[in-house]
């Protein structure tokens, strides 16, 4: 398979252990640098793991022992960092949502064209066996044409339990941007692309006190919407009604549900991998448990990254950046919609990303690549 992809992570937060988890010890992959504006954080991570180094961000971008860069910051520095990474010849894979905004997002895929690199983003849980399934017995036919599909998120907020919450209620944050693209990429997976949007949304709440860590009862201001409702018309006519919300306490509701004229799918939360497909077929008398037969098993982050680092012309990248783009277009077509009361054709389109084949932990984890 040749020389291990060299990777180096910049951002060392809550999220990066569990794609630390991941590719260290992985074939595939060699993280060879890390770096955080917090130096004593880089140094920490880099001596826990032999033949990494700690570097500057700056230093880090421009390594000559770094392929792709794993962009782990807040959204606010997602463009900052992938076009810093990209100026350095190097593709850049980030976490969710791919930019802040719309037009750094496309500045982005421009400048990776030209430079002949590669974009990928999460959210890689939609690659487990959970959504997987989900659309495979979509594709099988399992529930007819599909006509119609509900999406909800709904938590009190992060500051409850994140000791350092602020950027998610900042540009960039709510929880549309931080939770949406899970729902909309595995919507995109179900239904195919969004053509029209129509949203509402509201902040009802001014400031957030903090749970926990050594800040907590502190107080922080929020600035973007915490609700978000809406329509999406999908191209092939299906709609879907989505809420996401950091203002409700608890909901009943299934993550998704997709809705056929011969069945319904219960979709499991696709902010994780695997979890329960059920069915209930027209005429049934009770929801069936469909096992996996799609998806990678027992995944955890950075999957996406491997299922990057590996793909070829003959198979593109399924976390690849037009799908993030469009994730992304679609988000914030919600928000405007909402501003400006109507309807939003949008602007992207993708294909779905390419179905994964049910592939067993030991294909994915270590002992072979993707």
């Amino acid at each position: 398979m040749g020389d291990a992809h060299r990777i180096g992570v910049v951002g060392l937060g809550v999220i990066s252990r569990a794609y630390l988890d991941t590719l260290v010890g992985h074939p595939a992959v060699r993280v060879t640098a890390v770096a955080d504006l917090d130096a004593s954080r880089s140094a920490a991570v880099a001596a826990e793991l032999p033949g990494v180094e700690a570097l500057t961000v700056a230093e880090l971008l421009s390594s000559t022992d770094v392929d792709t860069v794993l962009n782990l910051t807040v959204p606010a520095a997602h463009a900052e960092i992938a076009l810093g990474a990209i100026a350095h010849g190097k593709s850049v894979y980030g976490e969710k949502p791919l930019t802040a905004g719309l037009d750094d997002a496309h500045a982005v895929l421009t400048a990776a064209a030209k430079a002949g690199v590669g974009v990928g983003c999460a959210p890689d849980t939609v690659l487990g066996t959970g959504i997987q399934t989900a659309r495979a017995a979509v594709e099988a036919g399992e529930i007819g044409r599909p006509l119609f599909a509900s999406a909800v998120m709904v938590t009190p907020g992060h500051e409850r339990w994140h000791p350092q919450p602020d950027f998610y209620y900042t540009t960039g944050g709510g929880p549309l941007f931080d939770m949406g693209p899970y729902y909309l990429a595995s919507l995109v997976h179900l239904l195919g692309p969004v053509r029209a949007v129509t949203g509402a949304s509201s902040r009802l709440r001014e400031e957030r006190v903090i749970g926990s860590g050594p800040r907590a009862g502190e107080r922080i201001p929020v600035e973007v919407d915490s609700h978000v409702s809406g329509v999406l018309e999908h191209a092939g006519g299906a709609l879907t009604t989505i809420t996401t919300s950091f203002d409700g306490v608890a909901t009943t509701a299934a993550p998704i549900e997709v809705h056929g004229e011969r069945g319904t799918l219960s979709v499991p939360d696709p902010n994780h991998f695997d979890g329960e497909v059920r069915l209930f077929r027209l005429g049934g008398t009770e929801w069936i448990p469909l096992p996996p037969s799609a998806g990678y098993v027992n995944g955890s982050r950075g999957v996406g990254l491997l299922d990057f680092v590996t793909a070829d012309v003959g198979r593109p990248p399924r976390a690849g950046g037009d799908l993030a783009l469009h994730v992304l277009e679609t988000m914030t077509a919600l928000l405007r919609s909402s501003a400006e009361g109507r309807r939003v054709e949008l602007t992207t389109s993708t294909a779905p990303p390419a179905p994964v084949p049910l592939t067993a932990p030991e294909k994915w984890r270590g002992t072979q690549p993707v």
